[in-house]
C-alpha cells in the first residue's frame, strides 16, 4: 500500500470517530426512524415541492376583486426562478431539440402577432401570460420532474386540491352561501369567488380525472386500498362537479373519462362505469342533491337553436365576433388582449353588456364580457392562422407523443403507465375544454401544470431514463 493511500485511510478514519453522530436511542427510536425516513423524502421529493406548493395555493382565497397576482400565480413565478437556479447549477443541457421546438411554438406564434399588431405595447401584457401558462411554466414543470414518482405526487396534488375545493363548494350549496344562481346563492365555486365561477368545475373535474385513471391503473406495487380509494374518490367529486352548474366542464370530464376508459382496457372499463354511474345516480339523484336544477341544466345544452337563454346567445355572438376579427386580420390577428377593444366593432346587437355575478361573499357586480370563452377562436381572432397553428400544432403533438408513449409502456409493462394514463387523461381534458373555455384566472395554473406534466411524459426532457 502507498504512502498516499495510508495517510488518506488514516485521515478518514480519524474524520469518522470525531464527527458527531446522534446517540444510538435516537437512531434506533421510533421518532428518529420517523426523521430519518422525512429526511430522506424531503432530499429525493426537494426540486418537484415548488410545483406541488403551486397546485397546493390554488385552496387559497385569491383575495380581493382587483388584485393583479394571486397566491397561485406567485407561486408559479417562484417555481420558474427555482427551475433556473436549479439549470444554472447543474449547467445542463435542458431540453432535446424536439422538445424545445414544442414547448416554444406557442411564444412563436404570440410574438408574430404582438409585433404585427397595431398596438404592440397594448399587446405586451398578452404575450406575458401566454409565455407564462403555455411555455414557462410547463416547461419548468417539465425540467423539475424527473421520474414516476415525482409525477405521482403532483397528480396527488391536483386530486387533494379538487377534494378541498369540492367540499368547499358542497358545502356552499347545503348553506346556501356559493354564488347566485337564478336569483340563489347555491351555486359551487370554492374558494374562487363568483367571478370565477369555472375555477371549482376545472379544479373537480382535473381532480376527477386523476382519481379515474389512478383507480384503473394503480401503480405498480400499491397496496390494496388505493384501487378502491381512488374510484371512491372519484365518485365523491361528481357531486361538487354536478353542483358548478358548469356545462363546458360536464362535457369535458365526460370526455376524458370515456378516454381513460378507453385507453384502461375494455373489461375493467365496463366494471368501473357501471360503478360510477351508480354511485353518481344514488349521490345526486338518489338523495336529491340539485336534482332539479341539475337536469335544467342538462337539457339546457341540447337548446343550442330552439329557444337558448342568454349565456348561450353570448357565447355565440362572441364566437362570432372572434371569426370576424380573424377574417379582418387573418394572417396574425388583432393582437394579444386586443379581444375587448375589437368587439363592438365586430360584435353582433345580440350580445348583452355583461353577465351579473353575486353570492360567494360578494356583492352584486356586472361583470363585462371580455372573451369569446373558446380558446381556439381567441387565439384565432388574436393572432390569426399563423399563432392558431403553432398553439394548436404544440398541443396535438404532445396528445400524440404522449398516447404514443403510454402505449408502448403498457405493452412492456412498464412501471409508469399510470402516470401516462394520468397525462394523457388531463390533456384530453383540456384540449376538449378550450372549446368551451379560455385562460383567466388563478385556475388557469391548472392549466400550465398539467401542460408541463403531460410535456414530461410526452417529450421526457427532465425524465432520469432520458439523461
Amino acid at each position: 500500500m502507498s504512502t498516499a493511500t495510508t495517510a488518506t485511510t488514516a485521515a478518514t478514519a480519524a474524520t469518522a470517530m470525531t464527527a458527531p453522530s446522534p446517540p444510538a436511542g435516537f437512531r434506533t427510536s421510533p421518532a428518529g426512524l420517523a426523521c430519518g425516513h422525512l429526511a430522506r423524502h424531503a432530499r429525493h421529493f426537494g426540486p418537484v415541492l415548488p410545483v406541488v406548493a403551486t397546485v397546493l395555493l390554488l385552496c387559497a382565497p385569491p383575495g380581493r376583486d382587483d388584485a393583479r397576482v394571486s397566491p397561485a400565480d406567485a407561486g408559479s413565478a417562484l417555481l420558474v426562478l427555482w427551475c433556473a437556479v436549479r439549470l444554472l447549477r447543474t449547467r445542463a443541457r435542458p431540453l432535446t431539440p424536439l422538445a424545445a421546438c414544442v414547448l416554444a411554438a406557442p411564444v412563436a406564434g404570440c410574438a408574430l402577432a404582438t409585433l404585427t399588431s397595431a398596438d404592440p405595447a397594448a399587446g405586451l401584457p398578452g404575450f406575458v401570460r401566454y409565455a407564462q401558462v403555455f411555455v414557462l411554466v410547463p416547461a419548468a414543470v417539465a425540467l423539475l420532474l424527473r421520474d414516476h414518482r415525482d409525477a405521482r405526487l403532483v397528480a396527488g396534488a391536483v386530486l387533494l386540491t379538487a377534494l378541498v375545493q369540492g367540499a368547499v363548494g358542497v358545502h356552499q350549496y347545503a348553506t346556501g352561501t356559493g354564488a347566485s344562481y337564478q336569483g340563489r346563492d347555491l351555486r359551487a365555486v370554492g374558494t374562487f369567488g363568483p367571478l370565477d365561477v369555472m375555477g371549482m368545475s376545472t379544479a373537480v373535474s382535473l381532480g376527477l380525472v386523476v382519481a379515474l385513471a389512478i383507480g384503473l391503473a394503480p401503480p405498480a406495487r400499491a397496496p390494496r386500498w388505493v384501487r378502491p380509494a381512488a374510484l371512491g374518490c372519484a365518485a365523491l367529486l361528481t357531486v361538487p362537479l354536478a353542483l358548478s352548474f358548469s356545462r363546458g366542464a360536464w362535457l369535458a370530464t365526460a370526455f376524458a373519462a370515456a378516454v381513460v376508459l378507453v385507453l384502461a382496457g375494455r373489461r375493467i372499463a365496463l366494471r368501473t362505469l357501471a360503478v360510477l354511474v351508480c354511485a353518481g345516480t344514488v349521490l345526486v339523484g338518489g338523495l336529491g342533491v340539485g336534482t332539479q336544477l341539475i337536469g335544467e341544466r342538462l337539457t339546457s345544452i341540447t337548446r343550442v337553436t330552439a329557444a337558448p337563454d342568454q349565456s348561450v346567445t353570448d357565447r355565440y355572438a362572441m364566437w362570432a365576433a372572434a371569426v370576424s376579427m380573424w377574417r379582418a386580420e387573418p394572417v396574425t390577428g388583432v393582437g394579444p388582449k386586443r379581444f375587448p377593444a375589437h368587439r363592438d366593432s365586430h360584435a353582433s346587437l345580440a350580445l348583452s353588456s355583461g353577465s351579473d355575478t353575486a353570492g360567494a361573499g360578494r356583492g352584486f357586480r356586472r361583470e363585462p364580457l371580455l372573451s369569446p370563452h373558446n380558446m381556439y377562436l381567441l387565439v384565432l381572432g388574436e393572432q390569426g392562422l399563423i399563432g392558431l397553428t403553432a398553439l394548436a400544432g404544440s398541443w396535438a403533438a404532445l396528445a400524440v407523443l404522449a398516447l404514443r408513449r403510454y402505449r408502448a409502456a403498457r405493452r412492456q409493462r412498464a412501471g409508469d403507465a399510470d402516470v401516462g394514463l394520468i397525462a394523457v387523461g388531463l390533456l384530453s381534458w383540456q384540449l376538449f375544454d378550450f372549446a368551451y373555455a379560455d385562460i383567466g384566472g388563478p385556475s388557469t395554473m391548472l392549466t400550465a401544470v398539467l401542460l408541463g406534466l403531460a410535456a414530461w411524459w410526452a417529450l421526457g426532457p427532465g425524465r432520469t431514463d432520458a439523461r
